[in-house]
């Protein structure tokens, strides 16, 4: 991953960086995530799997964790990520005994957690790191746990001019959905689904409607691979 000092420059400025190339969409990052988190609620629901605890791997400012605690409604969610300035950002707005925000090294996988959640943080570790990150989150989860992959669909030209337009995106090395099912099943994962999401800006939102029949066209700007730790 990108250096913590590179990320932490982000840190109080990151939403208005992310919604500044974000704007061509007509949304902000508040409709994407919230968006996110409602999907992959309602992919839990069809598959009857409780979310008791979830994990936001690279938290970021911690909105996301805070989303993911309430609309999947968990009991405890921890937020981890590189950024200091981040997390300190994340423990004053969003921290509570229920919803705790750490530094890697701060937290040791245990097995224990039911959700672990990713959104746009793999383009940003280096290939050769990204293993190894699959292996600590495997290890987080508990047998039968899963884990909802996010990312930014390389092959959608509008994702491609957002993430060029972003400043802090400029070091990526974006991962296809292939790539991205092949690195979770070489890490153990058995792949549950893939979707994708996000078809239509906001001029057009009166199609967004129609969005859930056509996640299995690979066009949308992200996309998300839903996995899952074997069952004992």
């Amino acid at each position: 991953m990108s250096p913590p000092a590179e990320f932490d420059q982000f840190a109080n400025n990151y939403d208005e960086t992310l919604n500044e190339a974000l704007a061509v969409s007509g949304e902000d990052k508040e409709f994407f995530a919230r968006g996110r988190v409602e999907w992959l609620a309602r992919c839990l629901e069809q598959r009857q799997h409780t979310a008791r605890s979830v994990l936001d791997y690279g938290c970021g400012t911690g909105d996301t964790t805070a989303l993911l605690r309430d609309i999947l409604k968990c009991e405890s969610a921890i937020g981890l990520d590189v950024s200091e300035r981040a997390l300190e950002r994340a423990a004053q707005v969003h921290g509570a005994l229920e919803c705790r925000f750490l530094n890697f090294p701060d937290y040791t996988p245990d097995g224990t957690v039911d959700v672990v959640y990713c959104n746009g943080v793999f383009h940003h570790i280096p290939v050769q790191e990204r293993d190894a990150a699959v292996q600590y989150i495997y290890r987080s989860l508990r047998p039968g746990g899963i884990f909802a992959l996010w990312e930014n669909n390389p092959w959608n030209p509008g994702t491609q001019y957002v993430m060029f337009r972003c400043e802090f995106d400029k070091d990526a090395v974006k991962i296809s959905p292939p790539a991205a099912n092949n690195l979770l099943r070489k890490g153990g994962f058995e792949i549950v689904r893939t979707d994708f999401r996000v078809f239509f800006p906001g001029f057009l939102k009166v199609l967004r409607s129609i969005e859930p029949a056509l996640v299995g066209i690979p066009l949308g700007g992200q996309y998300q691979v839903l996995a899952q730790r074997p069952p004992i």
